[in-house]
């Protein structure tokens, strides 16, 4: 039984080699195939190529973005205001038992002291309330934006023949072969889908 496992180990690691070389050997090229120094590295030959795009330029120039962006800033500006009225209405609520204190009763204190609690904790929910609305929007607009984009470089790549399509985020990647940037096809592909949405 052992001999048996062992023979067929064997045969099994003979056949990965033989696969292993076959795939490596059959994309080889001469050591000096690169000789201007301008051109692509990448073999031509190869079955496997990853292309990539500019996080950033999508950040920029990608109009659902932009818009999301306004949106966002608009809905912080919103929960802001709220939340300074609710301060102003505590704090003018604090000054005005401040300015009675001198005359109200120990059970009138306490139950200023109570109000002044309740309202504390009304205005501690709301705001978690409000952050969890901009939270749960923010993650939601960005994941469309991340559906959008997939969605357009399923399409893309259709005819293109790309193994792998990767966002280019500076710091993460430390050597790029330009000849596989496709940020441009990809903004304005995005921004025509986009804008044909929009006109719907």
């Amino acid at each position: 039984m052992k001999k048996g496992l062992l023979i067929l180990n064997v045969i099994l690691l003979a056949a990965v080699g033989y696969l292993f070389y076959l795939h490596f050997s059959s994309g080889k090229r001469p050591a000096n195939s690169n000789t201007s120094g301008t051109k692509s590295t990448t073999s031509n030959h190869s079955d496997f190529r990853i292309a990539y795009f500019e996080i950033d330029s999508i950040d920029a120039n990608f109009e659902l973005v932009k818009d999301i962006r306004a949106e966002i800033s608009k809905k912080q500006m919103s929960m802001n205001l709220e939340l300074e009225r609710m301060d102003k209405s505590y704090r003018d609520k604090y000054n005005n038992y401040q300015g009675q204190a001198a005359s109200m009763t120990q059970g009138q204190s306490e139950n200023a002291a109570n109000d002044l609690m309740a309202t504390q904790e009304k205005m501690k929910n709301r705001k978690m309330e409000l952050d969890k609305e901009y939270n749960d929007f923010v993650t939601r607009r960005m994941q469309e934006v991340k559906t959008k984009i997939e969605d357009f470089l399923k399409e893309y790549n259709e005819d293109k023949g790309y193994s792998y399509i990767v966002a280019y985020e500076p710091g993460l990647y430390y050597y790029k072969d330009t000849i596989y940037n496709i940020t441009d096809d990809v903004v304005k592909g995005l921004n025509a889908m986009y804008d044909k949405k929009k006109k719907n």
